[in-house]
């Protein structure tokens, strides 16, 4: 049985959230929640509070967190705010100002059948 979850609109550019998006991939949800707990990136809590939803939605379905694992987790590029900065000579720069979309994929873990 699968969970879903999904975050959108996040201002943290996607190039930095998929750093961290990496390192919890295809693990158990609950090393995950250990992890990003002690990470000091602000995606980091971005990603945790969505990974903390998506275990509510777990347990909507009667599925326990323990035996929960990411099955897919995937970061995607939302709109960008523009902005102009202003420099000498009554020049401007462009600033992109980026924002994410990231989707998280709960799966149960097969149990694991014994060998004798």
């Amino acid at each position: 049985m699968e969970t879903k979850a999904s975050a959108r609109y996040i201002k943290t550019a996607p190039r930095k959230m998929r750093l961290i998006c990496d390192l919890v991939k295809s693990k158990k949800l609950t090393e995950s929640i250990k992890q990003l707990t002690f990470l000091k990136k602000q995606a980091a809590f971005d990603l945790l509070s969505l990974l903390k939803s998506a275990e509510a939605n777990a347990k909507q379905k009667d599925l326990k967190p323990e035996n929960l694992y990411i099955k897919e987790i995937r970061c995607d590029e939302g709109p960008c705010l523009k902005r102009f900065l202003l420099r000498s000579r009554g020049r401007t720069t462009p600033i992109k100002k980026r924002m994410s979309h990231v989707t998280v994929v709960l799966s149960e873990q097969a149990k694991v059948k014994s060998q004798k």
